[in-house]
């Protein structure tokens, strides 16, 4: 007998991959979902790289996953002097560089595909820096870390922005992200999760369904 129901989403097999960096290989990971039909794909930029940052963070690894989940081929890559990544910190501008250069790569690799860029923490600034750079459909930061770097320096995206924010973060004061989003104009959909601590201990499930929120209100 046939059936109506869905077919159980099946986590993509992770592709490694190399990317040419501005100072040197970077090692990425992209991850295709069955019957990607070339319409959408993100870039995910993973923590702090001199705080055990990598993209193996399980933010990041939700993230990607909750868009894998909605249809989108994404990258996930190392900074430049993690893991296999050639170079060394550069405090977020080398960092911009190198995700304008992921960007590019999966521009090319997608050909007409609408990019979405998404970021945590640290990542979250280098993806909100890169989305004043390039065209992007979406912009996703999670857990911004407005104190620590010169958000209010840069312009406000034009595209559609979201923030994810959890009000137990113990390393970015929720409610100084909050002054600061309303100071923007336009400014972005602010999602607070509570009782959410900065790496979503127990609550990635939420984050993730956060993330899928917006596309599922404005179609994917």
């Amino acid at each position: 007998m046939s059936s109506d129901r869905p077919r159980p989403f099946r986590p993509p097999a992770p592709e490694k991959a190399v990317i040419a960096g501005p100072v040197g290989p970077l090692e990425a990971v992209y991850e295709v979902p069955e019957g990607y039909a070339g319409r959408d794909a993100a870039v995910v930029c993973h923590p702090h790289p001199l705080y055990g940052g990598t993209m193996q963070n399980k933010v990041v690894h939700s993230t990607a996953r909750a868009l894998q989940e909605r249809g989108f081929a994404t990258v996930r890559f190392n900074f430049r002097g993690v893991g296999a990544s050639a170079g060394s910190f550069d405090d977020g501008r080398g960092e911009t560089d190198d995700a304008l250069a992921v960007y590019e790569a999966l521009a090319a690799r997608f050909p007409g595909a609408r990019l979405t860029l998404a970021g945590f923490s640290f990542g979250a600034f280098v993806a909100y820096r890169v989305a004043e750079l390039r065209e992007v459909e979406r912009l996703y930061t999670i857990a911004p870390p407005v104190g620590r770097f010169d958000f209010a320096r840069y312009p406000a995206p034009r595209a559609p922005w979201i923030v994810i924010q959890g009000d137990r973060d113990e390393l970015v004061d929720h409610a100084q992200v909050l002054a600061w989003t309303a100071s923007v104009s336009p400014p972005p959909t602010v999602v607070i999760i509570a009782g959410a601590e900065h790496f979503f201990h127990g609550r990635l499930n939420e984050l993730k369904e956060a993330v899928q929120a917006p596309l599922a209100a404005g179609g994917a």
